[in-house]
């Protein structure tokens, strides 16, 4: 019998934590932000000669369509979990000042673990953690990817959502010719325009200056990472072809130098 979690409603909920959602609190905005900014995340398996859950860290990355991917050895404890039941939920946040259950974003993501070998998801994977290029290529390292079944978003008290995986997740079609590029994008992004990705991380998102540079890029936005830093860029609309992608990069650039 095949295994489903059933998406639940768009609904934010805090009624039963004695008092309505803030009207402000967007789960799907918030879910897409925290995933796509998250380099690191908990990685909870489930053990099979117990049963019980094992909690771990990992490094985390997203494909273009938001699916996480993470790295794994055949010597950890994790990976021998997932070979024998792939289900696996990951929690991913981004931390705030003072309480961080009541300050921070966070992000549980429930699905199965599934062994990835397409070669742009390396890319990502490896653009956002580029030590990892030291022993990826070891025989006992495999690259993952996460099927999603559900996720549950937090931004703390009162702050809870169930949202369904489509919302969250991005539907890639007619965006073929953009993901194509990809790769030559994000490539000519940081040779070429390394001050204009220093502008949308200063200027557009309020983030410290240094050496920015582009890990990834889909049709709603374009992630950066500088040292342990990260940022997403978020696309004021939708593109779906190289042509659109730098028009609305040119714009962004210009928006942010016109910005003091």
């Amino acid at each position: 019998m095949t295994e489903t979690i059933a998406p639940a409603a768009i609904t934010p909920r805090g009624l039963e934590l004695g008092g309505a959602a803030p009207e402000d609190f967007e789960p799907v905005a918030m879910a897409r932000l925290t995933l796509r900014k998250a380099r690191i995340a908990a990685l909870a398996t489930l053990d099979p000669a117990s049963g019980f859950p094992l909690a771990t860290l990992t490094n985390i990355a997203t494909d273009v369509d938001g699916s996480p991917l993470f790295l794994a050895s055949k010597l950890a404890l994790h990976t021998r979990n997932i070979e024998a039941d792939p289900r696996i939920s990951v929690l991913v946040s981004s931390l705030g000042k003072g309480d961080p259950l009541a300050n921070s974003a966070r992000l549980s993501v429930v699905g199965r673990a599934e062994r990835c070998t397409d070669a742009n998801a390396r890319r990502r994977f490896l653009a956002r953690h580029p030590k990892a290029k030291l022993y990826a290529d070891f025989p006992d390292f495999s690259l993952f990817r996460v099927t999603v079944l559900g996720f549950h978003p937090n931004g703390g008290f009162a702050r809870a959502g169930e949202i369904a995986t489509g919302e969250v997740l991005l539907d890639l079609a007619g965006c073929e010719a953009l993901v194509a590029a990809e790769d030559g994008a994000v490539t000519h992004m940081n040779e070429d325009h390394a001050e204009a990705l220093a502008l949308y991380a200063t200027r557009l998102l309020g983030l410290p200056g240094g050496r920015w540079k582009a890990t990834g890029l889909d049709p709603e936005g374009l992630d950066l990472v500088c040292g342990d830093e990260s940022g997403r860029l978020v696309f004021p609309e939708r593109v779906g072809d190289p042509a659109a992608l730098r028009r609305v990069l040119a714009q962004l650039a210009q928006e942010a130098r016109n910005r003091l």
